[in-house]
């Protein structure tokens, strides 16, 4: 066995001071945060600032200048002061002047000296935060602004393709565009990180601490542990509940994973598939429902189509991508022989439900406000009020059956309060990626805007396509993974969608909603596509597995990532709506598109299939994906006759062998 691979250096230890100050300042923004979207809404031009000002200084605290491996030291000390210092006034500078910037025609000196700090800060905070690769975007984006014959670096102009050119802008003109308006870093992207996504990574963190991560995970084990290669459709289920909450591939694998893929491996998994089921089914946990990570709320703002919406159409996608992927692990389950878990080696689900079922209470309670038409922060804020609720409700009871003391219930109080300030530090703390990566991304969308660019890549896109729809979502789907080298998956979809967008919508006709769903599902796949794969390297790291070979692992069992995109583009109806019998076939031929497929991948269904039946399924599936009813039905009649002779190829099978197949069924779910 490979040795563990550990993908994070060891970090010294900080000062107590620094990890108090780190406390009470992620507290500080949580409290704020919670006031923001329960109490008192205010103007995005003071939430949007003061956000980012308690985000930056938690940054540089929490990641010093020379890495989290590396003592401070002086000079360390001296340069995060300093930076700590601009971060305050960077989140201080338009609310205290917001009357003054509002009325002026020309910004004031001062004004582009602070909105130059901004910028510097925020590039340095993400490169700290997110990774050297979004700083270098967000700078090479700056440039090009400045990259024109009116500009700041007019020798530059000559080095652009003629589509690329633009006349180029002043310093003061950028340095207004990003820092005292809503169309740079105070843009769109950050106000949903600021609004949105802060109060449900905030849900997560209270989840996560009050135990309901465990109590997904038991429901998984106990639903799923039986059966063949239970631990591994367990990770699914689980990784379905707790990517729903957590909003990041990589927190599911190391949350999940922990449990699963030792279990994976002491069943016959190798390492290697083991890490990669989990980072594949961790992947589809951004893709689900209510949460998706932050992709929801970005695609709300962007299309102005309601949240609820967006969560309505993604749940039979997000069903799609978990049931190939939990169908692959069956087929892989099979055809090793495998068997489930022993009753008394998993939890019972009475026992589960019972210790736990109140931390459904907030969940329900979430699709309920969101489905009556609250706004998705003050659905956060009562969500989180909610799982409070049920905690302390379930913590009274516990106290009351056994007993209750005046010394028991001052614990009880002490032990509350501590869960409830472990719950606002830890979630400040999880949203500091987030919310530094939108603030970049808020500096790519003001230079798209200023310079034309994305109306510039639309016609490179048409001209590299061709005017092919197929060929311009392949460019699309390169374009996710390069992105992915550098960007978060969040990053990458706000860089992506502004860049392509107009070409999938205006020149090609893709619906809107559709154009942003198949971005968002292809900015997933650097979590799980080799060479960057960041859920892969996770899941290789506690599985003891080699990297690369867990990412192709992981690329294998996520191929829903690629198809069922491809499959709204060509069957607009499962996203859209219309005649309710196109929308159930529309459902029905995506389902054994899907089966088809994993059929080809693996060899095996009901039985293992000869090679001339896996070639002749291929046609098949790509008629299914024909924007033509009649190729459609063709489809559908080929691989069903596929399927069905597979099927009569294992009863044979079972018969000669005198009995059952060796358990060698697919029906032996």
């Amino acid at each position: 066995m490979s040795p563990t691979i550990d993908i994070n250096p060891p970090e010294v230890t900080q000062p107590r001071m620094v990890l108090r100050a780190i406390t009470v300042i992620g507290i500080a923004l949580s409290l704020f945060q919670l006031y923001a979207a329960g109490v008192q809404p205010l103007g995005l031009f003071y939430q949007r600032p003061i956000h980012l000002g308690f985000v930056l200084v938690l940054c540089f605290l929490i990641y010093p200048v020379f890495g989290r491996d590396r003592p401070r030291g002086m000079l360390g000390w001296a340069i995060d002061g300093v930076l700590i210092a601009a971060s305050v006034l960077a989140g201080a500078w338009v609310p205290t002047n917001i009357d003054i910037i509002a009325n002026q025609v020309f910004p004031r000196d001062i004004d582009v000296w602070v909105g130059i700090v901004t910028i510097v800060v925020v590039l340095e905070a993400a490169r700290r935060a997110v990774g050297l690769g979004m700083t270098v975007i967000g700078a090479l984006f700056i440039v090009y602004a400045f990259a024109g014959s009116r500009g700041e670096l007019p020798f530059l102009a000559d080095t652009m393709p003629g589509i690329l050119n633009h006349r180029g802008y002043s310093l003061d003109r950028v340095a207004s565009q990003m820092t005292l308006g809503a169309e740079g870093i105070f843009g769109i992207p950050l106000g949903v990180a600021a609004t949105f996504v802060f109060i449900f990574v905030l849900f997560g963190a209270f989840l996560e601490v009050t135990g309901a991560g465990k109590f997904f995970i038991d429901l998984a084990y106990a639903a799923a542990g039986k059966q063949r290669g239970g631990p591994a459709k367990a990770a699914v289920i689980a990784s379905a509940g707790m990517g729903s909450i957590s909003g990041s591939a990589i927190a599911n694998v190391v949350t999940t994973g922990a449990f699963t893929i030792p279990l994976m491996k002491r069943l016959g998994y190798r390492p290697a598939q083991a890490g990669g089921i989990e980072a594949a089914a961790s992947t589809g946990g951004q893709i689900m429902p209510p949460l998706m990570g932050a992709g929801a709320f970005l695609m709300s703002e962007f299309t102005r189509v309601p949240y609820v919406d967006i969560v309505l159409v993604s749940i039979f996608p997000a069903i799609l991508y978990f049931g190939t992927v939990y169908l692959l692990v069956h087929i892989a389950a099979i055809k090793q022989g495998m068997t489930g878990l022993t009753a008394a080696e998993l939890p019972k689900v009475r026992e589960v439900m019972a210790e736990g079922w109140h931390f459904l209470l907030p969940l329900v309670a979430l699709v309920a406000l969101l489905v009556a038409g609250y706004s998705p922060m003050r659905v956060g804020f009562y969500a989180i009020l909610a799982i409070l609720a049920a905690a302390a409700a379930r913590a009274l009871w516990s106290f009351m059956a056994t007993g209750p003391t005046q010394e028991g219930f001052v614990a009880l109080c002490r032990r509350g309060i501590a869960i409830v300030l472990n719950a606002l530090d830890l979630g400040a703390r999880n949203a500091v990626a987030v919310s530094v990566a939108c603030a970049v991304a808020g500096i790519i969308v003001g230079v798209v805007g200023l310079t034309g660019l994305g109306l510039k890549f639309s016609a490179m896109m048409i001209a590299f396509s061709g005017g092919n729809l197929v060929l311009a979502l392949i460019l699309v789907l390169l374009a996710s993974l390069i992105l992915g080298m550098g960007l978060p998956v969040t990053a990458a979809y706000i860089v992506l969608i502004i860049l392509v967008g107009p070409a999938l919508t205006e020149e090609f006709g893709v619906p809107l909603l559709i154009a942003h769903l198949v971005v968002f599902w292809y900015s997933q796949d650097s979590n799980v596509t080799p060479p960057v794969a960041l859920a892969g390297f996770a899941g290789a790291a506690i599985a003891g597995s080699k990297p690369m070979e867990t990412s192709f692992q992981a690329w294998k069992y996520a191929k829903g990532l690629y198809l069922i995109p491809l499959f709204m583009v060509f069957n607009e109806e499962i996203i859209l709506g219309g005649p309710l019998w196109l929308v159930i076939w529309s459902g029905a031929i995506a389902i054994v598109g899907l089966i088809a497929f994993a059929a080809v991948l693996e060899g095996f269904l009901f039985a293992p299939m000869r090679l001339w039946m896996r070639i002749a399924l291929m046609p098949g599936v790509v008629a299914l994906f024909w924007p033509d009813l009649t190729v459609e039905v063709l489809g559908a009649a080929l691989i069903t006759a596929l399927l069905f002779m597979n099927w009569t190829q294992a009863r044979r099978d079972s018969s000669r062998a005198g009995g059952a197949p060796d358990g060698r069924s697919l029906s032996d779910t």
